[in-house]
């Protein structure tokens, strides 16, 4: 066998991973979920000009998509694939406490914590969309958008109220 035949028959090796088309196609599918889930999420985030926007928010939810498939892949057990999910959510939570600050001054108000939930659920809906729930993760997706944008009038209505009582009567 010479040198071409060699490295031809390992590189086949090494890409055989994927052993029929169907199984590819599933992976992709997953994986792609995981990436538009994350997008919208973070374009969520990105059109509010908050922290941890578009990218941010597609590549954790790649990543923890990627993380829940790859021990399904290799046949592990559920206990295994358990924990990987313990991995997942330790490692973003690790993740999400960096975009946590606490502020200085008389009101030492605290930001960046719904970013860290936002980023918190987005490995969820990752991970849920590796494991080949994609129902889940639709779902929870929209779920998660309707917080986001339903909460959002709530917090400015309870400000308005605040701010409104704030004020010294009119004499």
């Amino acid at each position: 066998m010479d040198i071409w035949n060699l490295l031809a028959a390992s590189i086949a090796a090494e890409f055989s991973d994927i052993a029929d088309q169907e199984k590819a196609l599933r992976i992709c599918i997953r994986l792609l979920l995981a990436v538009v889930l994350g997008g919208l999420l973070g374009y969520e985030r990105e059109y509010h000009g908050k922290s941890a926007g578009l990218r941010t928010h597609m590549l954790v939810s790649l990543g923890a998509a990627l993380f829940a498939l790859l021990p399904s892949l290799a046949g592990t057990s559920n206990d295994d694939i358990s924990r990987v999910l313990q991995g997942i959510i330790t490692g973003v939570g690790f993740l999400g406490a960096g975009t946590i600050l606490k502020g200085s001054g008389s009101l030492h108000r605290v930001h960046g914590l719904t970013t860290a939930a936002g980023i918190w659920t987005t490995a969820a809906i990752g991970a849920a969309a590796g494991l080949g729930y994609g129902s889940t993760a639709v779902l929870s997706t929209l779920l998660m958008l309707l917080v986001m944008s339903l909460m959002r009038i709530l917090e400015q209505h309870a400000a308005h109220k605040r701010n409104k009582n704030d004020q010294p009567p009119e004499a």
